[in-house]
């Protein structure tokens, strides 16, 4: 990596430092203060922000990028409202910082306590999506965090104009606009930030696939992975087909470009014939192309659906597009097994009215989520109840599934005492 990003990198943590710690002090009150003026300025400045998305998406287009990745792009007047109001929603949430999550006082007389404290300096690595930059500057301060963003290039102008809107208004506040700041340099300037270790404390990439690999392979400072979502839909035979529909329709076309998205479906042979002619004539119809095995491409042509034949490469992808994998299976063992081998951990949902299958879907998928009859679209910070989140964790440690303010936060043991001595 060059030196000029290694400077860069050094520069604005130290400036994150220095913020950081001014956070860490600031009650919730003003924090939420904050946060409603910074929703306000977002959304006064609208236009200026909808026109410096147009350059980007113009740019996108220009150089063929997916239909689906210019929709996470795009941002429109209404798209600005609710990320504004996403902001909103984080102020009149509980502040974590100072939370006690457990304590006691032991036979010698000491108190313990364990709290919640900010992590510090928090670098989020993300593509082209315009509206995680607002959701990372927001959440950082309320956790007390000061955050250094790196979003893709496709969005660099709609990142510029948001950012700037935030630092004006903490400015304006007399906070540290230096809470939030944006690296604006290539590919150097994320191997800088991921290896600024004593300076970062925490790296949170979120997108596709290679860029997550390539800041967990390379990164020196601390990493909370946020996997892609190769999620599958499992309609089991004791299924209220109805309800399978529209959970698999749903999960498939409400927003196909996100990680929440069902990639695959999972018919048990025993509704099969009942179940496929139905659901892929209304995927079909949706737009869905439909990568199916040998059993679903009679019913694939019965419905009219879009379809080739499935590859492992299929089972294995995520689309984020209007395709989806369907398949066939012979029980519901047949089903864990082959989530297990093509799962990402993400979201995985079992339609069923047999408890005892539920249970055992349960217990035995590993992902972050597991759902039993509801649609896979629900794996969400927002839809949780925790506000704007700032990705779905798919590792095990520390923090798994939606993360939100208190996946932000790290805690620090306070021990009272009056003099006590060890023996």
């Amino acid at each position: 990596m060059s030196e000029e990003s290694v400077e860069r990198v050094r520069v604005a943590a130290e400036a994150a430092r220095v913020a950081s710690r001014r956070l860490a002090l600031l009650p919730r009150a003003e924090k939420d203060a904050a946060l409603l003026a910074m929703a306000d300025a977002v959304e006064q400045a609208s236009e200026r922000v909808v026109a410096a998305n147009a350059d980007d998406v113009r740019r996108g287009e220009e150089a063929g990028t997916r239909a689906n990745l210019l929709d996470r792009l795009r941002l429109t007047p209404e798209r600005v409202s609710a990320v504004a109001q996403a902001l909103r929603d984080l102020a009149a949430l509980p502040d974590p910082i100072g939370e006690v999550v457990r304590g006691s006082t032991l036979a010698n007389g000491l108190q313990i306590t364990q709290v919640r404290v900010p992590m510090g300096v928090v670098g989020m690595i993300y593509e082209a999506r315009p509206n995680v930059t607002v959701d990372a500057a927001g959440l950082g301060l309320k956790s007390g965090n000061a955050m250094i963003l790196r979003g893709g290039s496709a969005a660099a102008s709609t990142n510029a104009a948001l950012v700037d809107v935030l630092r004006g208004t903490l400015a304006e506040r007399g906070l540290p606009a230096d809470a939030v700041q944006l690296l604006e340099g290539g590919r150097d300037d994320v191997r800088a930030l991921v290896t600024a270790r004593g300076l970062v404390d925490l790296v949170i990439p979120r997108g596709g696939a290679d860029l997550i690999q390539t800041v967990v392979t390379t990164a020196t400072v601390p990493v909370i992975e946020t996997g892609i979502g190769n999620v599958h839909v499992y309609v089991d035979a004791a299924a209220d087909l109805d309800m399978a529909r529209a959970i698999a329709v749903n999960s498939k076309t409400h927003r196909p470009s996100v990680c929440n998205a069902a990639e695959s479906l999972l018919v048990h042979e025993a509704v099969a014939e009942e179940f496929l002619p139905k659901v892929l004539a209304e995927l079909g119809g949706a737009g869905v192309l439909v990568h199916g095995d040998e059993r679903t491409a009679t019913f694939a042509e019965q419905a009219g659906a879009a379809y080739d034949a499935v590859t492992d490469e299929d089972w294995a992808a995520e689309h984020l597009a209007l395709e989806m994998s369907v398949g066939v299976v012979p029980s519901l063992d047949a089903a864990i097994e082959h989530i297990t081998t093509y799962g990402s951990q993400h979201t995985e949902s079992i339609v069923t009215e047999d408890r005892s299958a539920a249970r055992r879907f349960v217990a035995e998928i590993d992902a972050a989520v597991v759902m039993v009859n509801a649609s896979t679209r629900f794996t969400d910070g927002g839809e949780f109840g925790f506000g704007a989140e700032i990705g779905i964790s798919t590792q095990k440690l520390h923090a798994r599934g939606p993360m939100a303010l208190q996946e932000l936060t790290s805690t620090k043991w306070i021990v009272q005492g009056d003099g006590q001595v060890r023996a």
